[in-house]
């Protein structure tokens, strides 16, 4: 039997959830959309286009569609300021909840979803879909297979030319740390998670330099230590020259004891170790190519499918609340970072947070 939902939230990404993301999953038979929500009625048009709601199961009001309708979670994809918000009124009709990242705008907000979440014994799933695109599900099979041996350090670079006011979004021209709040997460995510081990340190330094138009910072370079020992280079830029590995086609690269794995513009190339020859140069672009997984679905399309097997089995998925807030942590710990100008402990950043709420 398909899981009830309401989806809050049908403009902007809400329409890829509309148009994208949702429509497999109701032909599957997992989920069926029975109210959407949003404030600009003119966004509304994607729910009644690309899932067929009619116009009485669309709302401006989040909490109207919830006491109007019978449902077992929510989708919840608003600016992260209201996440908090939507969080507790799902919480209050005894609802299941499956967010977009970041779980709140805040570390401490976050670690006060986590904490309402778990008391009210309900379950949450944040969408890390870049994560669970083709490219880096194919690299995390690989460096997660052990046929490469240990893990020793990764890179990550993902490098744009929106130096000019408004080509990043006006909005993040005038935040103060854009780089770190809007275009680390997905980034952090991937790299914990090849990693395999939460997050330990975080030194990070960001700038922005005269010709970019922002009133934050728009360049960081940032060393990531986590505690099995792993490091990690992350290079993420916005005022460039030019873009050589926008989202989601960023380049990774993963050091590991037996081989050399390069993701790079969706293309993974592995150069295996060889024994027999001492100091040996090769260029990336001329590795051996190694084929992408394939499978029905991906990225939040493949998220929405693992929540509702959590729904269905207990097995929790593997962006669970209790497992972003990690992340945001590591998010906070990088903003933080910058601010001392030294490494920051995520760990200890967490706890303070948690003593907070």
């Amino acid at each position: 039997m398909a899981y009830r939902m309401i989806l809050i939230g049908t403009g902007g990404q809400g329409r890829h959830w509309c148009q994208t993301f949702l429509p497999p999953n109701i032909r599957e038979g997992l989920v069926e959309v029975v109210g959407a929500v949003d404030i600009n009625a003119d966004a509304l048009q994607n729910a009644r286009t690309f899932l067929g709601l009619r116009p009485d199961q669309c709302y401006s009001d989040a909490g109207r569609a919830l006491d109007e309708n019978r449902a077992d979670f929510c989708a919840i994809v608003t600016p992260p300021a209201f996440h908090e918000e939507m969080v507790d009124l799902a919480l209050a009709h005894d609802m299941h909840i499956l967010s977009e990242k970041p779980i709140a705008d805040t570390l401490v907000a976050s670690v006060r979803v986590e904490s309402k979440v778990l008391s009210a014994g309900k379950k949450m799933g944040v969408t890390m879909s870049h994560r669970f695109d083709q490219d880096k599900t194919t690299l995390r099979h690989h460096v997660k297979s052990g046929m490469y041996g240990p893990l020793d350090y990764l890179v990550c670079r993902v490098t744009c030319d929106n130096r000019q006011f408004g080509s990043w979004g006006e909005y993040r021209h005038r935040m103060n740390d854009p780089l770190l709040i809007e275009a680390a997460g997905h980034r952090l995510d991937i790299l914990a998670d090849l990693a395999d081990s939460p997050c330990k340190t975080f030194y990070a330094r960001t700038w922005c330099p005269p010709w970019g138009e922002y009133a934050g910072d728009c360049q960081a370079l940032g060393i990531l230590e986590f505690e099995n020992g792993v490091r990690a280079v992350y290079e993420s830029a916005k005022s460039n020259a030019v873009g050589l590995s926008g989202p989601g086609r960023e380049y990774i690269r993963a050091e590991c004891q037996g081989a050399t794995l390069v993701l790079s513009n969706r293309r993974l190339e592995r150069f295996v170790y060889d024994a027999s020859r001492s100091n040996r140069q090769e260029l990336e672009g001329e590795g051996e190519d190694v084929a992408l997984l394939e499978r029905p679905k991906w990225s939040n399309a493949w998220l929405i499918e693992k929540f509702v097997h959590w729904l269905d089995t207990g097995e929790p998925m593997e962006t669970s609340v209790s497992d972003n807030v990690q992340d945001v942590a590591m998010n906070w710990a990088g903003i933080k970072s910058c601010r001392l100008g030294q490494p920051v402990s995520v760990q200890d950043l967490l706890a303070e947070a948690r003593k907070q709420i």
